[in-house]
């Protein structure tokens, strides 16, 4: 057995806790390796390696791995779950796992996803942070509406609904018990430091987009902010990897799921695979030139005449895939967005 042999190598199971299993097949076909390390091993067994192909499934930790690898002088190539289970013969073992990925990463049709850099993975551990801290901000916001609305103290939604609910809080709180008004002034002390953490974070998004090339030119497409283009530049490394638009806007889950058969075509609601969060920032920024397109139908003559045959909803999310395709072209062609003349 002579690990210079190797051609490509399987590694399953990295990112868990679990011990991670070599799968390594020769360029003949020959099974060469076949085990399981220890995560300290990991590094010492591939310094000892020639270059060689390595496939891993793209979850958890395998971007650390894989720069790792890289790093060592081995070709890493990672590849989504979903399409390497059909190559798992059967059962469910790490060792079947691994012999399933070196079986995909050779395939000619085979998807793989771009190694993201240190810096981008970082970006958006921020993205991350801050939707996590919106959503608590919220869950405070509607604590404090439903307890206040106990003692009859009710104000509008929107933000400023919110600063007339701190107000009435901070005005009438000499008529509320003092175990009441401990745990309201709790809550709005909780959210005005996740506001501020929020603005933080924000700071540091917005920093980053105007340092960024391709997160300013994906800023010049309508319904696409700082935060989404930002977003979308620091998850997309290289956008050659989808040859189409339509393959990138399917990645988001924006395309419409498909059950066709027999000749005949049935097209259902869109997927929702893929990044739910970069859907959810294009859905939210096709729904704002929605509105202004209500407002002036001569901004977006498209959309316009698509809202006079479809609900809103519907044609929101039609807009939301159209600016899905425009930034795929807008970072394969290296160019910013310019209009189409009426």
């Amino acid at each position: 057995m002579s690990f210079l042999k190797c051609s490509r190598l399987a590694l399953s199971g990295v990112p868990s806790t679990r011990c991670p299993q070599v799968h390594a097949i020769g360029s003949d076909g020959a099974v060469l390796v076949r085990r399981k390390l220890r995560r300290a091993e990991v590094i010492g067994f591939f310094t000892d390696l020639p270059g060689c192909v390595v496939g891993m499934e793209a979850c958890a930790s395998a971007h650390h791995w894989a720069r790792e690898l890289i790093a060592l002088g081995h070709e890493v190539r990672l590849m989504p779950p979903a399409y390497v289970k059909p190559y798992v013969k059967r059962g469910k073992t790490d060792a079947a796992d691994a012999e399933a990925i070196c079986e995909a990463v050779v395939r000619p049709t085979m998807r793989f996803v771009a190694v993201k850099s240190v810096e981008q993975q970082a970006v958006l551990m921020v993205h991350k942070s801050r939707d996590l801290m919106v959503r608590q901000r919220t869950m405070l916001i509607n604590a404090l509406r439903g307890h206040l609305a106990e003692y009859g103290i009710v104000t509008g939604i929107g933000v400023g609904g919110v600063t007339a609910m701190l107000k009435a809080l901070h005005d009438q709180q000499e008529g509320l018990p003092a175990h009441a008004r401990s745990a309201l002034h709790g809550l709005a002390a909780q959210m005005r430091a996740l506001a501020s953490k929020i603005d933080r974070l924000e700071a540091q998004i917005l920093a980053w987009h105007r340092a960024d090339e391709t997160s300013r030119r994906l800023a010049t497409i309508p319904g696409i902010g700082p935060i989404t283009a930002s977003a979308i530049s620091a998850a997309v490394p290289d956008a050659s990897l989808f040859r189409p638009g339509r393959q990138f806007a399917a990645w988001l889950g924006l395309t419409p799921r498909a059950n066709s058969s027999g000749g005949k075509e049935r097209l259902g609601g869109i997927t929702k695979q893929g990044d739910g969060y970069l859907r959810r920032r294009l859905v939210v920024g096709a729904t704002a030139v929605m509105r202004m397109t209500r407002k002036n139908a001569d901004r977006q003559p498209w959309m316009a005449q698509l809202l006079e045959r479809k609900p809103a909803k519907i044609a929101t999310v039609a807009l939301a895939n159209k600016t899905a395709r425009i930034a795929w072209a807008v970072m394969s062609r290296k160019e910013v967005y310019a209009a189409q003349a009426a």
